[in-house]
């Protein structure tokens, strides 16, 4: 299953844009992988205040939303599916950028996590 952890400032999270960002970051993983992946994806979005945010050793007001997308490691390396993480990068930033704005693109930072085979679970059982 895929999910989507979002580190962003809490300020940012108004009640009207975090069913935005869980659609819009749903949508990215069916750009890459079609549109009947949407069901598998997962998005939790945590709110950090502004003051508990730093860049560069300082405290920042910047939207500097922290994008981690944790998947099976073989999903990244589908044939049919060529350059499936960068696809995802790109896919993900901009959904980031299209809910909050253009000025957050360049901030956005999206991490991509390959699972191995035997590390995941479903129901208390290794899937």
């Amino acid at each position: 299953m895929p999910h989507f952890s979002v580190h962003i400032r809490e300020e940012a999270l108004d009640g009207t844009v975090e069913p935005k960002l869980i659609s819009a970051l749903t949508d990215a993983v069916g750009s890459v992988y079609g549109a009947e992946f949407r069901r598998l994806v997962g998005v939790d979005l945590i709110g950090i205040p502004q003051h508990r945010r730093g860049i560069g050793g300082s405290p920042t007001d910047d939207d500097a939303p922290l994008v981690t997308l944790s998947m099976r490691e073989a999903a990244y390396h589908i044939p049919e599916i060529p350059d499936a993480p960068a696809r995802l990068v790109a896919a993900a930033t901009e959904a980031m950028a299209d809910v909050l704005g253009e000025s957050v693109r360049k901030q956005v930072i999206v991490t991509i996590v390959g699972v191995p085979d035997g590390r995941t679970g479903v129901a208390g059982t290794v899937a």
